[in-house]
């Protein structure tokens, strides 16, 4: 799911999209034509609008929930509130919708020719993430991936009117890295929600059980298992990397920003020697510049 987490208040819609400035990655940054950055901004409101709701971090006060038409004493239900946000994405492809967030969303769905299917892939992952807590393998977390995540990066490609099906399969192998990486970082963050995201298949073969994730600081055995991982993750952004070299211009740049947050962020983790029991490992501004650099030249 997407990084930032503080409970919104006041304006809902503009609760949401202030967390933007908290992400691990370049949501809409200032260089991208104005109408990408307005019609990315519209698709990020979507995804921290399901992703608050799937973790329960929505502003308190349920002005969220009658905005979506629930009744004040279901506004704590999650699988309730997320059935209320789907219909109100399908009044955003055939009528009018009731939320914010959602009407601010409906002219870029016009503009780029979206459709239902990647918006759904979201709020199917949340869904999931109020049923499923532990995942077996890791064939099993790839496609939560799937849903949790990809659809993100084929938006951004839809948006800009670049998709190819190349595009898309390298975009699927970041987008998987990044949310991978974002699961390693929120260990103890996700154990406190009763999320494992860590393949009880892999735990098994380190000799990690779940007590050994809810301690102050990693055993030499929940790093090992944090260190595998994050190779996996960095091989996934190494198989999309190639993305940014497909493009040009502007995109280019936020692309290759995309990839080397995620290099970063694994840079990170292996910099606190794969303890990320303490909180987060996070890369500083410096480390996120150079991996930019580096990834472009490598494109180049």
């Amino acid at each position: 799911m997407t990084q930032a987490g503080t409970a919104r208040t006041g304006d809902p819609e503009r609760g949401t999209l202030d967390k933007a400035a908290d992400e691990n990655f370049p949501v809409a940054p200032f260089f991208l034509p104005r109408a990408w950055r307005d019609d990315l901004m519209a698709v990020y409101g979507f995804a921290r609008l399901v992703d608050d709701i799937g973790d329960g971090d929505l502003a308190p006060g349920g002005a969220d929930a009658r905005l979506l038409g629930v009744p004040s004493a279901d506004a704590d239900d999650r699988l309730l509130l997320l059935d209320a946000l789907e219909a109100d994405l399908h009044r955003v492809f055939d009528s009018t919708p009731r939320h914010p967030l959602m009407r601010r969303l409906q002219p870029t769905v016009r503009r780029a020719g979206l459709t239902p299917e990647p918006f759904l892939g979201l709020i199917a992952a949340n869904r999931q993430d109020q049923l499923v807590k532990r995942y077996e393998t890791w064939d099993d977390l790839l496609a939560y991936c799937e849903l949790s995540a990809n659809p993100v990066g084929r938006l951004v490609l839809s948006v800009t009117g670049t998709s190819t099906p190349e595009r898309v399969r390298r975009s699927d192998a970041v987008c998987t890295a990044l949310q991978i990486v974002e699961h390693l970082q929120d260990v103890a963050e996700d154990l406190g929600r009763d999320r494992v995201y860590l393949p009880a298949e892999d735990m098994k073969r380190f000799h990690v059980v779940e007590a050994d994730l809810a301690v102050p600081t990693a055993g030499a055995s929940v790093r090992a298992l944090v260190a595998y991982e994050a190779e996996r993750a960095s091989n996934l952004l190494n198989e999309g990397t190639p993305l940014v070299g497909s493009v040009h211009g502007r995109l280019k740049l936020l692309l290759a920003g995309f990839v080397a947050g995620g290099k970063a962020a694994v840079r990170a983790i292996a910099a606190a020697e794969y303890d990320v029991l303490p909180g987060p490992p996070k890369p500083g501004k410096l480390q996120l510049l150079r991996e930019v650099g580096v990834t472009l030249r490598g494109e180049g």
